[in-house]
């Protein structure tokens, strides 16, 4: 690990990183307020699961293979892109029904937490943010740099937890409180949409901000 001024600083920076929202913080408000703070919840540690990967493969050096070909990098970026847009329009065409606010607890957690895995994992950008933000705080002469790696990724994730589930828990009340009005449903059902094909219009035109 590095000394403890450099590990107060990554921690300091973190924190600022973090608590500031980025695409994956809209993607999971968003999903607080169309299905409840459980699925929120579950949302952002799928969020956090792709996090870890990429740490992952930060650590062994995939992301630098990733980043150093353009068709990989095409790729990938645009099939996030695409599964984005496409939970969008889901979204849209979905209708509203008065008794969805019991309905919606039906919902399959085990999916929500594959597709907050899948909207962080297949955004490349998340890997770049990873291989150029980490290695600032390495420190070779105080142990192996993969296992440093490994250790800031997890404070990182640490902290991105935390602030994920307080923005799913604030958006899910918010939604619980609210989702009985008719007018309401309808008006979160477009918000939700909107949000996931703007992040897939995002991502596909490269401007999204990744923390």
């Amino acid at each position: 690990m590095p000394d403890w001024s450099k590990l107060s600083l990554f921690i300091s920076v973190t924190v600022a990183l973090v608590f500031m929202p980025g695409p994956n913080t809209l993607y999971i408000i968003a999903r607080s307020i169309n299905q409840g703070r459980r699925a929120g919840v579950v949302s952002s540690l799928g969020v956090q699961m792709g996090s870890l990967i990429h740490i992952a493969a930060a650590a062994l050096g995939l992301s630098a293979l990733l980043l150093s070909s353009a068709l990989a990098f095409g790729v990938v970026k645009y099939a996030g892109a695409a599964y984005l847009i496409y939970l969008g329009v889901k979204t849209l065409l979905t209708k509203e029904k008065a008794v969805q606010a019991r309905e919606v607890q039906k919902t399959s957690l085990s999916r929500v937490f594959y597709q907050g895995v899948v909207v962080n994992l297949l955004n490349p950008k998340t890997a770049l943010f990873f291989l150029a933000f980490l290695p600032q705080f390495i420190v070779p002469a105080r142990g192996r740099v993969w296992m440093q790696i490994i250790s800031l990724g997890a404070i990182l994730v640490l902290f991105g937890t935390l602030s994920d589930m307080t923005y799913a828990l604030a958006a899910g009340s918010i939604g619980n409180w609210l989702r009985g009005n008719l007018k309401f449903l309808r008006a979160q059902r477009y918000f939700a949409g909107s949000i996931y094909l703007g992040l897939g219009a995002l991502t596909a035109l490269g401007g999204t901000r990744n923390r």
